[in-house]
């Protein structure tokens, strides 16, 4: 029986570990502004080469939009995610999945030896476990049809 367990660091490879980010005292306009041109739903929020936050879609409707506050004055700082979970690239996406959906998280930075070195997002959980769905019908029709021994 085919059994991989994948991990971040897999992840990573193939999608490779670019991030986007910003300091706490950027406009809240600006940030939208990069997620909009990536086409991202977050960026983490960075201060001395050290994480210090997230800013969400979720932040922004929540925080900003909810609370009539104006994109352009408000800033980054006071309205992210701050004491971020992360996640190292040596854990398997069962558990980053398990994570993901107690917290209700749709982005978790990783991090290695204290420097961010990517982000998982939602999305990446999904196709990657779709994937490894995928590879174990595909190896379990070829051994009903004889085409693999164990």
């Amino acid at each position: 029986m085919l059994a991989t367990t994948v991990t971040v660091r897999q992840i990573l490879e193939q999608k490779g570990s670019t991030t986007h980010s910003v300091t706490p005292g950027v406009s809240v306009l600006d940030a939208l502004a990069m997620m909009a041109k990536h086409d991202i739903g977050s960026v983490l929020v960075v201060e001395n080469e050290r994480l210090v936050g997230i800013f969400t879609e979720r932040d922004y409707a929540r925080k900003l939009v909810l609370k009539g506050l104006n994109s352009r004055e408000a800033i980054v700082g006071d309205v992210m995610t701050p004491n971020v979970c992360t996640i190292t690239p040596a854990l398997a996406i069962d558990a980053v999945m398990n994570i993901m959906t107690e917290n209700r998280f749709r982005h978790l930075p990783v991090v290695e030896h204290g420097r961010i070195v990517g982000i998982v997002t939602i999305g990446d959980v999904v196709k990657s476990i779709i994937d490894q769905q995928e590879k174990t019908i595909s190896h379990l029709s070829n051994y009903i049809a004889g085409e693999l021994t164990t």
